[in-house]
């Protein structure tokens, strides 16, 4: 006769009671450590953690605000008597050692680039400007009649040229002084650079556009004069027999009135009165 196995009910232990207040408290716990989850990592790793929510507001305001930012506006986030000086030092430190940090500017606060990586925020750029109808026109004068003095680029454009223009010209490095034109006042004269060429892809002056490539582009008008002609370009680096070396000036004017013979205002004041220089 064979023994049948009893079947009994499983057992039921309870929990003592002082294992259940551990296990209440790990679940508080718990609660706590998912709030702080919840956050990003590196809001969660923030010091003093009774100030996050604090820190968050003035770490957010900082880093969005276009120019640095004083204590009494950044107080005005907060409640009423928080210490704002003592948040701002902690934020400061917290962030003493990253790639950007929070300094004081001119009383104010801001986020400013580490200075030891500004290095890596160099940025060489070339700013292009267009060079005004006025600018073009002179330039292109110059390139067709150099050497050319101010007078007379005004006298082919038929307007004023402001000195403004020139200098931007010689600013880009287009245009450059290349001496004085024999004639009273000791004028400058103007003319291209390699940089000129280099700029417009010409290997010589001479391979500027000549009329029919002018007409054919459309930068010259139909109705022209029939004897309207485009000057034959010259570009000679050394002076011309109508120029002086730009240092010639007022010394060079008493030379050659020396040479000359004239008499000068001195002499003529020692003469008596009545009589006339000799001018024999």
């Amino acid at each position: 006769m064979t023994k049948e196995k009893r079947m009994e009910p499983p057992r039921l232990s309870l929990v003592p009671s002082s294992q259940e207040s551990h296990d209440h408290a790990g679940d508080e716990a718990g609660e706590e450590t998912a709030r702080v989850g919840s956050l990003p990592r590196n809001v969660a790793a923030l010091p003093f953690a009774d100030h996050r929510e604090k820190l968050r507001i003035l770490e957010a305001l900082l880093f969005a605000a276009a120019e640095p930012l004083d204590e009494a506006k950044l107080a005005g986030h907060l409640a009423e008597g928080e210490n704002i000086a003592a948040l701002i030092e902690e934020l400061r430190a917290f962030y003493a050692g990253r790639g950007v940090n929070l300094v004081k500017v001119a009383g104010k606060w801001a986020f400013r680039t580490a200075e030891d990586l500004s290095y890596l925020l160099e940025r060489y750029a070339t700013q292009e400007r267009r060079l005004s109808k006025a600018a073009l026109e002179t330039l292109s004068i110059i390139a067709y009649h150099q050497p050319v003095t101010r007078a007379e680029i005004e006298e082919i454009r038929g307007v004023t040229t402001s000195a403004g223009t020139l200098d931007i010209l010689l600013e880009t490095g287009w245009v450059r002084l290349r001496g004085r034109r024999r004639a009273p006042g000791r004028p400058v004269t103007y003319g291209t650079t390699d940089a000129f060429l280099s700029h417009f892809g010409l290997e010589g002056i001479k391979d500027l556009p000549g009329l029919a490539e002018l007409r054919a582009s459309g930068l010259l008008d139909g109705n022209l004069p029939p004897d309207f002609t485009v000057p034959d370009p010259t570009d000679v680096a050394a002076l011309m027999p109508d120029e002086l070396p730009l240092e010639a000036g007022e010394d060079e004017d008493e030379e050659e009135d020396d040479e000359t013979g004239e008499d000068t205002d001195e002499e003529a004041d020692d003469l008596p009165d009545g009589e006339e220089p000799d001018k024999s």
